[in-house]
């Protein structure tokens, strides 16, 4: 999660903070003049590390625009900027009416757990071992892994999330040729009954005409099946067929 996926971290054994910081200095101030007129980069800089923290959160424009200080439309705008770059995704909110969808909030989710953190001031695992945010960047990683699988297998991304205003929500709906994969996402090493509860609840009231299967993406390291929901340790998720 610390490390992210970037090949060149990789394959050149950059430390991540060195490269993201490079990356970062090279994207802002040379590549994003391009795609957009930014005229003030500080505030640009301070979006993306707000937008960091709220990965894996709804996306609420105009506090996030409040806190930036700029125009609601300009948060848009950089938004979008951040989309057409691949930095990060929108997860449109599931419901039955598909005006509706259009209406309620995605949740915002970048495509790169290491860039999310850096942006975050995290400078090692250990420190994000601890960081409050461990589980919301542990829900973007997993995301950002599905969403990548069915992209490399020439599919549409087809993923939402839901929650009902007094009632159970899901990290992330996928469209599967078979129904609706329903996935939680916890950070945790060790397994809890809550964990299971709202995938187990879903699940039921839905049936099984609506929903091929419920998944569970944990810190942990053993795979096994609870309740009727596959418990994926995180180290695994690959192996895992989101199609």
């Amino acid at each position: 999660m610390w490390h992210g996926g970037y090949p060149r971290v990789f394959d050149q054994g950059i430390p991540p903070s060195v490269w993201f910081a490079d990356y970062l200095a090279t994207y802002v101030e040379r590549d994003l003049r391009r795609l957009v007129n930014v005229g003030d980069l500080r505030a640009f800089t301070t979006f993306m590390q707000l937008a960091a923290a709220r990965s894996a959160q709804e996306l609420n424009l105009s506090a996030l625009a409040a806190d930036v200080g700029v125009a609601v439309n300009t948060i848009k705008a950089w938004i979008s900027v951040l989309e057409t770059s691949y930095l990060v995704t929108l997860v449109p909110a599931w419901h039955a009416n598909p005006r509706k969808r259009l209406v309620k909030a995605p949740k915002l989710h970048f495509l790169d757990s290491g860039l999310a953190c850096h942006l975050l001031g995290i400078r090692d695992s250990g420190q994000l071992a601890l960081h409050p945010l461990r589980g919301a960047l542990f829900e973007t990683w997993m995301v950002a892994e599905i969403v990548k699988a069915r992209l490399n297998h020439g599919l549409a991304m087809d993923c939402f999330h839901y929650r009902e205003p007094r009632g159970p929500e899901v990290d992330l709906m996928v469209r599967g040729s078979a129904g609706w994969l329903l996935v939680e996402a916890k950070s945790s090493q060790t397994l809890n009954s809550e964990f299971f509860q709202h995938l187990v609840g879903l699940g039921a009231a839905w049936g099984q005409g609506g929903v091929a299967g419920l998944r569970l993406v944990y810190g942990g390291e053993q795979a096994s099946t609870r309740s009727g929901v596959e418990v994926w340790p995180w180290g695994k998720i690959q192996g895992a067929a989101w199609i």
